[in-house]
């Protein structure tokens, strides 16, 4: 039977159809409210866009699944998409963390803290914020104006006299009852009021509970409230209004081509609060591209406003909201203005979107010549797309690790970076160590599954360079992996001069004695010298965590009553082991299964162990 005939036989309720091609692999994932008519608009004059032509050309066979909703429809398509990820369907590079604020309400003085992820627990959640040093930032504007607590209850209730926080005027001291529960919730009334962006209802109960405290002749009390309107007053000055109250995103969408970027501009309480821009890849309309986004982002954890405005209208507009508030738990509304501030700021996220894609476009062509040079220069077989770099960290022989770091298309793959603990080598021997490393990288199994790169880099002169051919020509890849070394800059003179310069950074090819000159200042010998730093990093971090657990574990597990529990417990409420050093005894006991006997030994044993003169 004839495709085009096949879809006679479809139903006309809501579902999800599967476009396969002759291989029968899955080519698009799609949902329609009524699947013949949707799937028929693929052959028709309805629906012209080239894209859909090249998508049609190869579709052998089209089969679908019923639903009883639309929103079912929804829930399916995306979850099917996460299965299959279809080469037509919208690819988004969302890499991207986000970070709220996070207060629960039902806890003792509660307090806010900055977090990546929303869970459904019961607690409010304000963001998103595009970086943890733009959450922190307002962080610190809050704890300036609303003097909330900052550390974890079970420390603050186990202090014998307040915090630093609070004699700057950051922390009311409700561990040491300096404050009532009372004025403690109208702190906390206060701050959610102010993430709200209900500045006004803000305003006007603090100055009437500063009339009251004045009145009663309270006035330390009128005095902190006089101060926290100041301090409000500060922070509303540097706020942008762009909207009459409430929560939107803003989304904008760009395309060129397969290419495309979406906008988002955070309105949080009629202030813009940040924006972000994530880009992907999609063959077919923009339509299609936005609603697969809305289900992609928000159904990460992400902070659902009450409103979502759109550049255009969807198809699937009703099921989306509905999804939208079954996340949130309360209504969710799309929409695509016609008029007014809305509309202004739908096109300034557009306007966002497009520099955003035209930056990306700058950025790809600029890399695309920096590695054209590079196989130039370098003689190389292809464009090295993919440079690895390996490097190897020791001390006398101890600890020893190597590391490996990929770089696709200028950029680093952190996928592909690899941490080698040495097992089989003892003592100093560099080039040993190096050649576990490749065995292990290059082994056939690792090459099935990755492949080669194209190009390697090793860090050093002529000698290193040699070394590692020898370990490649073992391998039996020396066709296949073209190896060059990068030696690094050197400071000429021996301080006695008047003048102290810095050698150039050189590039050594197979067979040739002399470097290969680059242009100090060009981004190929800078894109080659980043790899390196960056192998180099990532292999001492690698060596430095194994020496500092292995000081972890003698300083700590030599006190009797520290095991392995322990250990974690006090390393991950202190963070390292100058954190403990640093905590008091009272802190250390307010631990659970501490308590004061073990907490005095912990500190003795620690104190014993400082080498920081008394």
């Amino acid at each position: 039977m004839d495709l085009r005939d096949s879809i006679r036989s479809f139903p006309t309720s809501p579902g999800v159809y599967l476009m396969y091609d002759a291989d029968d692999a899955i080519l698009y994932i799609g949902k329609a409210r009524n699947l013949r008519q949707r799937v028929r608009s693929y052959f028709g004059n309805t629906d012209g866009r080239p894209q859909v032509r090249f998508l049609m050309a190869r579709v052998t066979a089209i089969r679908f699944t019923v639903t009883d909703t639309e929103k079912e429809a929804l829930l399916l398509e995306n979850n099917l998409i996460k299965q299959h990820q279809p080469r037509y369907n919208l690819n988004l590079k969302d890499d991207k963390t986000f970070f709220s604020l996070r207060i629960d309400l039902r806890e003792r003085f509660p307090r806010f803290t900055v977090v990546r992820k929303i869970v459904r627990d019961g607690a409010r959640y304000f963001g998103p914020y595009a970086s943890a040093s733009a959450a922190r930032e307002v962080l610190r504007q809050l704890q300036r104006m609303f003097p909330l607590r900052h550390y974890p209850l079970t420390t603050c209730m186990n202090r014998a006299r307040p915090c630093l926080y609070h004699q700057i005027g950051q922390c009311s001291a409700p561990c040491l009852q300096l404050i009532s529960p009372e004025q403690y919730g109208s702190l906390v009334d206060g701050a959610l009021l102010f993430l709200e962006g209900k500045s006004k209802d803000l305003v006007t109960g603090f100055k009437q509970r500063m009339k009251e405290a004045a009145t009663l002749q309270r006035y330390e009390e009128a005095a902190r409230w006089r101060d926290l309107l100041q301090a409000i007053d500060t922070t509303l000055e540097r706020q942008k209004v762009v909207s009459q109250g409430g929560d939107s995103d803003i989304l904008g969408l760009a395309r060129d081509g397969e290419r495309l970027a979406v906008a988002l501009l955070f309105i949080r309480g009629g202030s813009l609060s940040g924006s972000s821009v994530l880009h992907g890849s999609g063959e077919l309309g923009d339509g299609d591209a936005l609603s697969a986004f809305i289900q992609h982002y928000y159904d990460a954890e992400r902070n659902i406003p009450d409103e979502l405005l759109l550049p255009q209208p969807l198809d699937d507009q009703g099921a989306l909201e509905e999804w939208l508030s079954e996340l949130k738990g309360k209504k969710v509304r799309l929409a695509h203005p016609q008029r007014g501030e809305k509309v202004e700021l739908v096109a300034l996220a557009v306007r966002n979107a497009q520099a955003a894609l035209q930056e990306k476009h700058a950025a790809q062509q600029g890399i695309e010549r920096t590695l054209q040079e590079l196989q130039h220069k370098l003689g190389l077989p292809a464009l090295p797309r993919r440079i690895e770099c390996y490097d190897i960290s020791t001390l006398q022989g101890r600890h020893s690790v190597g590391s490996g770091v990929a770089f696709l298309d200028g950029a680093p793959d952190k996928g592909r970076y690899r941490r080698y603990r040495i097992k089989a080598i003892a003592g100093q021997d560099d080039f040993a160590m190096l050649k576990e490393v490749f065995s292990r990288r290059f082994s056939p199994q690792r090459i099935e599954q990755w492949g080669l790169p194209d190009l390697v880099v090793v860090d050093g002169g002529v000698g290193q360079l040699n070394s590692t051919l020898a370990i490649v020509d073992e391998l039996g890849l020396r066709e296949q992996l073209p190896v060059v070394s990068l030696a690094k800059s050197r400071v000429k003179g021996d301080g006695k001069d008047v003048t102290v310069e810095r050698s150039e950074e050189r590039v050594f090819l197979p067979g040739r004695r002399n470097p290969v000159k680059l242009r100090q200042d060009g981004t190929p010998i800078r894109l080659l010298a980043a790899i390196r730093d960056e192998a180099h990093r990532f292999a001492i971090d690698y060596h430095r965590s194994l020496r500092e657990h292995e000081l972890l574990r003698s300083r700590l597990r030599d006190i009797p009553g520290v095991g392995p529990r322990r250990e974690r417990q006090l390393l991950t409420r202190f963070g390292s082991l100058e954190g403990i050093r640093q905590a008091s005894q009272d802190e250390l006991a307010a631990l659970p299964g501490i308590g004061p006997q073990l907490a005095h030994e912990i500190k003795a044993a620690l104190r014993a162990d400082d080498p920081t003169p008394a």
